[in-house]
């Protein structure tokens, strides 16, 4: 009776405290594929998009680079503009206080050089994204670019896990006032408080961390993105785990989607587990 006690201890604990090995790039395999895929978690946003020997060997492994959208579509700019602003004739300064507005627009000069006024009718998470740049110390540079570039010296399709305005559609789930509250809060605060927050993302990004890029977001300052995990993660990435399997079964490919979608129980390792794929890390 004592041993399988222990014995229960000790695999609740070895549950309880697994990690998610350091690194960003998975295999896929098993289930019926003939061919290995692969599975990366990208950074929007960095200093460095330099890609490393394993991934430009996963790269040469496959044949067609699948991102969270279709990148290569020359009508991408186009679409995103339809989708960028709100519904139903909503206003920023309708969503906020006129104090807050005015916080707001002083903010938006200052970093953007565009008055609050311009922008009153775009999704505010929008305006928000428009200011990522602006917490970086370095030019920006796009991981996604960078496998765009190798997909197409080696003359590879680009495709996509979800429509522009399907993506955009997310940001009319999540309520516009949360939104605009999150806004304000980056202007009251300024660019650089959140200067110490980008730079520990890309230490844990650079190191491979997924579970410490979890840990990062779900213990940010702003709850934004734990309040509305659902909306941003959990959902599309149930989406992504009924379309992938089509994907990977007619040829094989690399997919890179943003390095939250893949870690925790609702992320992508595990979904495509829970579909009988065998995801193996790659050091």
């Amino acid at each position: 009776m004592k041993v399988g006690l222990i014995r229960l201890f000790l695999a609740l604990c070895i549950s309880c405290c697994a990690q998610t090995p350091k690194t960003l790039l998975w295999k896929i395999s098993g289930n019926g594929l003939k061919e290995s895929s692969y599975l990366f978690g990208t950074i929007h946003m960095t200093c460095d998009a330099t890609l490393k020997p394993k991934v430009m060997a996963s790269l040469e492994a496959t044949q067609q680079l699948c991102l969270e959208l279709d990148m290569d579509d020359p009508s991408l700019q186009m679409v995103m503009m339809a989708g960028m602003n709100m519904k139903n004739n909503n206003r920023l300064d309708s969503l906020l206080t006129p104090k807050e507005f005015q916080e707001v627009d002083t903010f938006l000069k200052a970093n953007l050089g565009y008055s609050a006024k311009m922008m009153n009718t775009i999704k505010p998470f929008m305006i928000t994204a428009m200011l990522y740049p602006k917490m970086l110390d370095c030019p920006m540079q796009s991981v996604e670019q960078e496998l765009m570039k190798v997909s197409k010296a080696q003359k590879e399709d680009v495709i996509g896990l979800e429509k522009v305005l399907e993506q955009m559609a997310v940001f009319d789930q999540i309520p516009y006032k949360d939104q605009a509250l999150e806004l304000h809060q980056l202007a009251q605060k300024g660019i650089a408080t959140q200067d110490t927050e980008t730079k520990k993302m890309l230490d844990l990004y650079a190191q491979e961390d997924l579970d410490g890029l979890m840990q990062l977001f779900s213990n940010s300052e702003s709850q934004f993105y734990s309040k509305f995990e659902d909306d941003l993660l959990v959902k599309r990435n149930k989406n992504w785990q009924e379309r992938i399997p089509k994907i990977i079964q007619s040829k094989p490919t690399f997919i890179g989607v943003g390095a939250a979608h893949l870690g925790g129980k609702n992320g992508m390792i595990q979904l495509l587990k829970d579909l009988g794929y065998t995801v193996e890390p790659i050091f």
